[in-house]
């Protein structure tokens, strides 16, 4: 069973979300209409999930994923909101959002969401009009692919040259460990399920640099 906290300031919504998750297996343990109550009932309740709207009233808080991870570092978050925009939605992320989903989307996907980042995944869903009024390089996989760590990146440019995990591990340096854990982190961030996935988004997307894979093979 997985537990949430919902945080919106549109009590309508809340209540109308409640039914729903509850019928998909997901109990709702507190819900909160102002940012303060919403921060106070994940700390108090440590939930596996928190569904929030970074906006309440006039305020933005785009603090809010931080404020929560720290109330509750195991809870994962969910930013289901109004606005499309990526660079909204690129920093949400970056703070340390699990998912980023337009509140277009209806109850269904949302309990889809949920299911996916208690999974591991990371999930970003925008309006499709939205990303095409934005630049072509704007597919928000490919905008968060800009935020893999040096390592991860390295590690991507190794799977993409069909290296193994014990090979990448006496590459870089490493052990086989560390390098299952900075693929697994760079498949969540690119949103693939596999290795595979993971070098062909790399080469459909032109993500890596000849110079830098050059470098890796001296």
């Amino acid at each position: 069973m997985i537990s949430a906290v919902l945080g919106d300031d549109h009590a309508l919504l809340v209540e109308a979300m409640i039914p729903m998750l509850t019928k998909a297996g997901i109990t709702v343990v507190a819900s909160a209409y102002d940012f303060g109550s919403l921060v106070a009932s994940v700390r108090a309740h440590q939930p596996d999930v928190c569904v929030l709207d970074l906006r309440f009233g006039d305020d933005d808080h785009h603090d809010g994923v931080p404020a929560v991870r720290a109330a509750s570092p195991g809870t994962k978050t969910v930013v289901l909101t109004a606005d499309p925009t990526i660079d909204s939605m690129v920093a949400a992320v970056e703070d340390g959002a699990a998912a980023y989903v337009h509140k277009s989307r209806g109850c269904a996907s949302l309990v889809a969401t949920i299911e996916k980042v208690m999974r591991g995944e990371l999930v970003t869903d925008l309006p499709i009009r939205r990303r095409r009024r934005e630049s072509a390089e704007a597919d928000p996989e490919v905008l968060l692919a800009r935020y893999l760590t040096v390592r991860e990146r390295q590690c991507l440019e190794l799977l993409v040259d069909g290296l193994r995990t014990d090979a990448m591990a006496r590459r870089l340096g490493v052990s086989v460990t560390t390098v299952r854990s900075h693929v697994q982190a760079l498949m969540t961030k690119l949103g693939v399920h596999s290795r595979l996935e993971a070098a062909s988004f790399a080469v459909r997307h032109d993500l890596l640099g000849e110079p830098d894979r050059a470098a890796l093979r001296g």
